[in-house]
């Protein structure tokens, strides 16, 4: 049985690792249905990352992701043109999973819910996927060829 009815994540998801996959296992374990923000282009752009992929190969990579490693979940992928997306209008969303890195998000977000008359929500902390050199693993990363998706290092 699990904790909560719906629960809300996020990120870029521009190539998924380990982390990605602890942040979703953590999502779902915790939920029946898990509302995942996938940031937009123009947002992403905002934030000043650099996506190498587009929001639909994004899109279509997540969501391969997802079926082949949690079978049978309840989702819903939006859009994210802001911080919180859904987390904020969706009343029935119950808590928000996030890294160690993002946690001080859910402050932020109860404080919106609180001016749209919604509940608070729970924040759920998955902590950060280390690499083998105990550094966290990221997108970034990988992309300059210090590590594969897993967290080893490479040469």
């Amino acid at each position: 049985m699990t904790r909560f009815k719906l629960v809300a994540t996020g990120g870029t998801f521009d190539m998924i690792h380990r982390g990605h996959l602890e942040l979703l296992k953590g999502a779902f374990s915790v939920s029946s249905k898990v509302i995942i923000g996938l940031t937009s282009d123009e947002f992403a752009k905002k934030k000043g990352k650099n996506p190498e992929n587009d929001y639909s190969v994004r899109y279509k990579t997540l969501e391969d992701a997802i079926r082949k490693n949690f079978p049978n979940s309840q989702y819903i992928i939006a859009k994210l043109d802001n911080d919180f997306g859904p987390a904020v209008l969706e009343k029935g969303v119950e808590a928000l999973v996030v890294s160690d890195e993002t946690a001080s998000k859910g402050d932020v977000l109860n404080k919106l819910r609180a001016e749209k008359n919604s509940p608070p929500v729970e924040v759920v902390v998955i902590p950060l996927v280390l690499a083998k050199d105990g550094t966290r693993i990221s997108t970034t990363r990988i992309k300059k060829s210090e590590i594969d998706s897993n967290g080893n290092i490479l040469n």
